[in-house]
């Protein structure tokens, strides 16, 4: 039996890597869903132990959140915002500042995904009627999506995950991220603006019919509500109260609107996303269960390497987030750390956040920014997204391993 688990786990693992199956039209989700189905159809998980398997706080915490993100983007909050940012166009040096900083507020706050589904339709429209070529702008949304998302628990899915199972506190977590997330921040907007001279006029205008604008129209009392749960939400997440039932009650708060309707509301919830989650929970809950994760760790051990090894804990979850995607990776090393070692779980998030700037296919905020600039004739290469992602990536990391070295000091 060990042995077919073993088979159903690497080849779910392989197609999410590849991101589809020759012949069909199955994605990640598809391919993971398949995979946790298996397990229970082989025998490995039992129904009500796969049920189990799933951490249901973890995907509470995740639907909470999802619906305050849809508040603001059916407010039209995120335009309102990416619009009132494309006033220091003048000055493109202020405005990338300004730029990168709104974003990875936003997005240590609210789920980074929807930030940059919301700002690109409108960076793309604005830069390009300003004679400006949006593609190193683009590129500055999910650097800084991805960096600042790594600031907080609650940034992106993976460091929800990794809050959760790590029963990290909230505020601890934080203050060991901000000096990271913010130097490393301040070194993409460097590189950016280094990388990018002479490269901010667009050299041919963009397809007649690329410029529509369709994005939602700016509702101030549903944007000032979304700011009040916000601030609410965040509060109580210092206090004793467990963060997956704060997230509920926000959204069962949000979800009691005399305007916006519940259909509207979970029309915008990231239901595959969700999907993703519970499957990768039964599959590597099932390789747990055959002893996988222990056999790894002894010959390891064996070795002389360990995967607690901070640096080496880095380099792992780096590769591993570029192969599968950082939620995947992070739902595998997590069977790895122990509970009580909270510093190595933050180095988890971090790594795991960083790995996605490096290509196109590292995190989910990079595809949304391309598709969507697609769609207003801008096209964002593989090539070009690699020439600002590597330098970046690169330096995140070498600032990441040095607070390593530091914390160890203090």
């Amino acid at each position: 039996m060990e042995t077919i688990i073993l088979i159903v786990f690497v080849v779910s693992y392989v197609g999410i890597a590849l991101g589809r199956i020759p012949g069909l039209a199955l994605d990640r989700t598809g391919i993971a869903l398949l995979g946790a189905m298996a397990t229970v159809f082989i025998g490995a998980m039992p129904t009500e132990e796969a049920l189990r398997a799933i951490d249901i706080p973890t995907i509470l915490l995740l639907y909470g959140l999802m619906v305050l993100s849809a508040q603001f983007r059916l407010a039209g909050f995120y335009t309102w915002t990416a619009l009132k940012i494309t006033g220091w166009l003048n000055h493109p040096r202020r405005f990338l500042f300004a730029l990168m900083g709104t974003t990875a507020l936003f997005s240590a706050i609210l789920a980074n995904d929807i930030v940059c589904l919301a700002f690109t339709p409108v960076l793309t429209v604005t830069l390009a009627r300003k004679s400006l070529n949006p593609v190193p702008f683009l590129i500055a949304v999910c650097v800084a999506s991805n960096i600042g998302s790594a600031a907080t628990i609650i940034g992106n899915p993976q460091n929800m995950l990794i809050g959760q199972v790590g029963r990290l506190d909230f505020l601890d977590f934080f203050a060991w991220n901000l000096p990271v997330v913010s130097l490393s921040l301040m070194g993409a907007y460097g590189l950016i603006t280094l990388l990018s001279q002479n490269r901010t006029n667009l050299k041919k205008p963009l397809m007649e019919g690329a410029l529509g604008e369709n994005w939602p129209a700016f509702d101030g009392h549903q944007a000032r509500k979304g700011l009040f749960y916000t601030a609410l939400l965040i509060g109580l997440f210092f206090s004793p109260i467990p963060r997956h039932v704060t997230a509920l009650a926000v959204a069962g708060c949000l979800l009691c609107s005399r305007r916006m309707k519940t259909r509207s509301i979970l029309g915008l919830v990231g239901w595959h996303l969700i999907t993703l989650f519970c499957s990768l929970f039964i599959l590597v809950s099932a390789v747990e269960k055959a002893g996988l994760p222990q056999h790894l760790m002894a010959r390891t051990s064996h070795h002389a390497a360990h995967i607690t090894d901070p640096y080496l804990l880095t380099l792992i979850s780096v590769i591993l987030s570029n192969v599968t995607r950082n939620v995947p990776a992070v739902m595998l090393l997590s069977k790895f750390l122990p509970a009580k070692a909270e510093t190595l779980w933050y180095i988890l998030a971090a790594s795991s956040t960083f790995a996605g700037n490096l290509v196109t296919l590292g995190s989910i905020a990079n595809l949304i920014v391309i598709e969507e600039a697609a769609l207003h004739g801008v096209n964002i290469s593989f090539k070009e997204h690699a020439r600002y992602g590597i330098p970046i990536t690169v330096m995140s990391l070498a600032v990441l391993c040095a607070w390593i070295g530091l914390s160890k000091l203090l």
